[in-house]
């Protein structure tokens, strides 16, 4: 089972079945693999709370993310396993966010070098949850 910590602005949209991914550093020794159990989780570790009863993990792949340097830094471009992706607010919105821009703000505040440096790393994408797992998560 893998944990997956998130920040308390992703608790609702996880609970909506809105955020059905995560975009992690590869800083561990490995992330979830298809049909492996996913725990997401909120709180400060060791006493963090599940959001849901554990999802099943979809998908991994890996991503990278470019930034448009020309104005405030805007990501103009997202790969996953090599493959463009074409919509990027559907994309943001999959990870949490209203769209792209804020996606964007939220990587300038909180990983300031990605701006320039880019990013690398796992996209994992899990299940969304169904009427009966939200109403144990209530």
């Amino acid at each position: 089972m893998f944990v997956y910590h998130f920040a308390d602005r992703f608790i609702e949209p996880i609970r909506q079945g809105i955020k059905t991914q995560t975009i992690r550093r590869d800083d561990q020794l490995r992330h979830a693999r298809p049909g492996e159990l996913i725990r997401l989780c909120s709180g400060i570790r060791p006493f963090c709370q599940p959001i849901l009863p554990d999802v099943p993990c979809l998908a991994t792949m890996k991503i990278e993310i470019s930034f448009h340097f020309a104005g405030v830094g805007l990501i103009n471009r997202v790969t996953a396993d090599t493959i463009p992706l074409r919509d990027l607010d559907a994309f943001a919105l999959r990870d949490g966010f209203t769209n792209i821009e804020e996606m964007s703000a939220f990587f300038r505040e909180h990983y300031p070098q990605t701006v320039t440096e880019g990013f690398t790393g796992t996209l994992i994408e899990w299940a969304r949850p169904s009427e009966a797992m939200l109403e144990v998560a209530a």
